[in-house]
Order: structure tokens, then sequence, then C-alpha cells
């Protein structure tokens, strides 16, 4: 079989139109879309349907396609045309069909942060209680981290199988994780790079369609959206972050999809643990139920609610089957379960202090004494990246022992010249530029502040 992450090819291309359509589409022009949404005026579905076929297929220019985004920028769409746009992204390329697992199919997203190591916990939670999670993931760009990088970090894990191993390792397991498809949704690659470079990233729209368009593809009747809101997300207020939930579950309900999103902050790194096997080993004390308790707490929701959708339960009820599969180990023997479907050596599952250790690890001093009053989880991660975790762009590698430790958080009281971090890498020559983006990333004050929400909310 060739290498590839979907079940089968439902499409290929957007289905064919009918004559009278096919008809409209011959009459439309870019020119014409672009200065009706610049107009302020609503695409119909006909319309859209042109506009991603021509994008997907190369046929409209690029300047066109800029031209069109920066309109959708300043005047919007209507829950209308986001629906029609996100479907018709979706399946401009390969949909995973997951039909053959049942109803019970269940996937989570981030959108995006720092020390995010959830997927290792609450994966294996609802696959050992009943649900279905074929999950497809994302390597890590920039600032955030990415599952498939963590994955990797155990020795011999596969995150490349074929579709008929996709299938029947989530059959047999209720549970696997591998990177995306290359032909997911390019209708939003294509649109995500012109975003990029055309400053219309930070559009509601276009960032709902685009977080949709891949998540309707993968296939997963439920699907649970982790909103990030802070300084380490995309979303950086809460006003926005809820405005974002609530049109991407409004996209997934008119899809028939079971919907819930949950706002959780990221003004702080989520754990204690930045880089990837630093991050793996303490998703598996979580699941050993010594892990540090704003993870399990983001966790355990998620979970919960990824649970409730899948099999119809109460949440409250699925919160507490969830406590009880973390209790009796339920939850790490099913990712030590996983990890050797995948060809894993599921011994660094059972003992995590078998990860190599960085050759160099840096203790970071507190310039002065006082509360931790903020960490932009954001510079954080860049120091992180610098140290040889992350990747600035597109197919560098990583380095997966490096990373930095936590030993103080927003709130806690430190002395000056005491340890709050250690930096954790395989190149000496990195660590003084790291440092100094983890320090910048620091603010003190000589009042305690007032304790933050871990989970804002949750929408659907």
């Amino acid at each position: 079989a060739v290498p590839g992450f979907c079940l089968r090819q439902v499409h290929t291309d957007l289905p064919e139109p009918s004559f009278q359509a096919q008809e409209d589409l011959i009459s439309m022009r870019m020119v014409d879309l672009i200065e009706k949404k610049r107009d302020g005026g609503e695409l119909s579905r006909a319309e859209l349907e042109f506009f991603v076929r021509g994008l997907t297929s190369g046929e409209i220019p690029n300047y066109q396609i800029s031209a069109w985004l920066m309109a959708v920028y300043f005047r919007g769409m209507s829950d209308r045309e986001l629906a029609d746009i996100t479907e018709l992204m979706a399946h401009s390329g390969d949909v995973t069909d997951l039909t053959p697992l049942g109803d019970r199919t269940a996937d989570k997203h981030s959108t995006g942060g720092v020390g995010d190591k959830t997927t290792l916990i609450v994966a294996p939670l609802v696959a050992c209680l009943g649900g279905i999670v074929a999950k497809m993931s994302g390597r890590g760009l920039g600032f955030t981290g990415g599952t498939v990088d963590k994955l990797e970090s155990i020795p011999g894990f596969r995150t490349e199988l074929s579709s008929e191993e996709f299938l029947a390792t989530a059959a047999a397991h209720g549970l696997c994780v591998v990177g995306q498809s290359g032909n997911l949704a390019p209708a939003d690659k294509k649109l995500y790079a012109l975003r990029d470079v055309t400053a219309t990233v930070e559009s509601i729209p276009l960032i709902a369609s685009s977080v949709m368009s891949k998540k309707l593809a993968a296939g997963a009747r439920s699907i649970v959206l982790d909103v990030k809101v802070g300084s380490g997300s995309f979303m950086k207020d809460i006003g926005s972050a809820r405005l974002l939930a609530e049109k991407m579950t409004a996209i997934g309900k008119s899809a028939g999809r079971r919907m819930a999103a949950v706002l959780t902050n990221m003004d702080v790194p989520l754990g204690h643990a930045v880089g990837n096997s630093l991050e793996v080993a303490e998703a598996v004390r979580v699941l050993e139920g010594r892990g540090p308790a704003d993870l399990a707490e983001v966790s355990m929701t998620l979970a919960s609610h990824m649970l409730s959708l899948a099999t119809g339960e109460e949440p409250g009820l699925a919160r507490v089957r969830c406590e009880r599969a973390l209790a009796d180990g339920s939850a790490k023997r099913k990712l030590c379960e996983m990890v050797l479907a995948q060809g894993g050596d599921a011994s660094y599952i059972e003992n995590p202090d078998r990860f190599p250790k960085a050759e160099i690890v840096t203790c970071v001093l507190s310039p002065c004494e006082g509360y931790l009053s903020h960490m932009n989880a954001e510079k954080i991660g860049a120091a992180s990246s610098v140290l040889g975790a992350g990747r600035e762009k597109k197919g560098d590698a990583v380095d997966h022992s490096a990373g930095i430790v936590l030993f103080r958080k927003t709130g806690e009281y430190v002395k000056r010249g005491e340890t709050i971090a250690e930096l954790h890498t395989s190149d000496r020559e990195r660590v003084p530029e790291a440092e100094s983006i983890f320090l910048a990333a620091l603010a003190f004050s000589e009042e305690k502040p007032a304790p933050q929400k871990l989970i804002y909310d949750v929408i659907g």
C-alpha cells in the first residue's frame, strides 16, 4: 500500500456539478467575486464552489486569491458562506472515511500552545473507555509543539502508516495517531500559505474554515476543540477565542458532527515540560496520577467532553469514568498498547527515565526576588525552539531531548539566584540566546498576582 493516512479516497476532487451548475461556473469571473465581497455582498454556494475549484486547480492566479482574502478580512463571511466554503475545502482533496469504525469515532484539535501534550493523555483515556480515536496530528512549527514530533521521540514509533494499517490499528486498539495526509484539504493549504504573506492571518472566518476543513476531512463523528487563550496562543483575548469557538462549532454541527469547544488558558505553558521527550515523560506522569495539576485538569476536561460526545453519556458521568481509568492504570496501559501497535518501544512509556538526556543542562537563575507575575508563553516556546526542540521552517530537524523544564510558574514566589528553569540542549552555543529569550518572558512583582482561570468556558 502507498503510505498515506486516509482510509479511502472518498473524493480526490469536488463532485462534478450539474449541467446548469457547469453553465453557471463557466459564466463566472473571479473579479466579480472579489468585487461582490469587497462591497459586503454574500457569495452563493455556486460562486464559492467556483472559487475553491479554481484555487485547487491553480486556474485562479495568486494575486486574485490575495485580493479575495483581503476582502474577506475586512468584510467577513456569513454563517452560511462559512459552512459552504469549509465543506467545499474539506472535499477539495482526500476525505477520510471512518464509517467502518462505527459511530464512536472522536477527535480533538488544539489551536496550538506551549507545553500542550494533552493528546498523549486524552486519546488513550477516551480509547480505553469505548471511544475510537483515529487521529491525524501535525508537526511543530515556530513556538508551538507538534504531537507527531513528541511521538517520534519514542524509539521505533511509526507515524506514517498505510491506509489499511491505520484502519486496522484503530479497529483493533481503539487508538491510532499518525501524521497528516499530504492531500488533506489542499485548498486550505494554498489559502494558508497566502494568508501568511498577505497580512490576512488574523481573520476569524479564515481561521475557522481552515481548522474545520481539515477536521471534517479527517472523518471523526465527534470533535472537541481546545481553543487556547493568552500569550502562548494565537487568540490573545477571551472575546476573540469565544467567537472563534462558536464559529467552528457551528460549522461542525452544520456538517452533522457532534461538537464541543473548551476555552483554556495559555498565558502560561501547560505543565512544567516544554520539548518533545520531556513532554512525553510528563504526560506519562499524568497517566500515573502524579503529573502537574493544570495539565491533568485540562486533559480531564477535554477527555470527558470527548467521551460524552462519542458515547452519548452525560459529561459528569464521563468525567467520573475518566478519573477511574486514570486511577486504575487503564489509560496508561492503552498508551503502551498504541505505542507497541505502531512499532514503538513501550518500555519508554513504562519507564520514561529511559529517554536520552540532553548533553547540556543549564540552570536559569532568578534575577530578582518576588512573585512571578507573568510568563509570556510564546517567548518560552520560542526559547525552547532555539534550544533545538522546534523548527523555524518545515523540514527542519528537531532535537527530541531539547527543551525547558519549569521549576516555578506564575503566582509563585522566588528568591534571587534561585533556579526557576532548566534549559536542555545538545548544542552549548544555543544556550545564551535561549536564556535571554526566556528571561525576557518573565515579569516580577512584590505582590502576589490574582489566580488565573484554567478553563474559561465550554461551548456547545
